[in-house]
């Protein structure tokens, strides 16, 4: 089965945060980190999002 994948304006939607904000995150290890999908383009598995903020709002 193929993972589905978000791209970043998908993400910044879904999570609430802005791009500058997601790449602090990452930079810190408090995000998941995005895979390439090409030379100028990455996206986020679902699953890692949907994680993330189940994280978040479970505490």
């Amino acid at each position: 089965m193929t993972p589905q994948i978000l791209r970043r304006k998908d993400v910044e939607a879904t999570v609430g945060l802005s791009r500058s904000t997601i790449y602090h995150l990452i930079s810190q290890g408090l995000f998941p980190a995005p895979i390439k999908l090409g030379k100028r383009a990455v996206g986020w598995k679902v699953s890692d999002i949907e994680t993330w903020v189940n994280d978040r709002t479970s505490t």
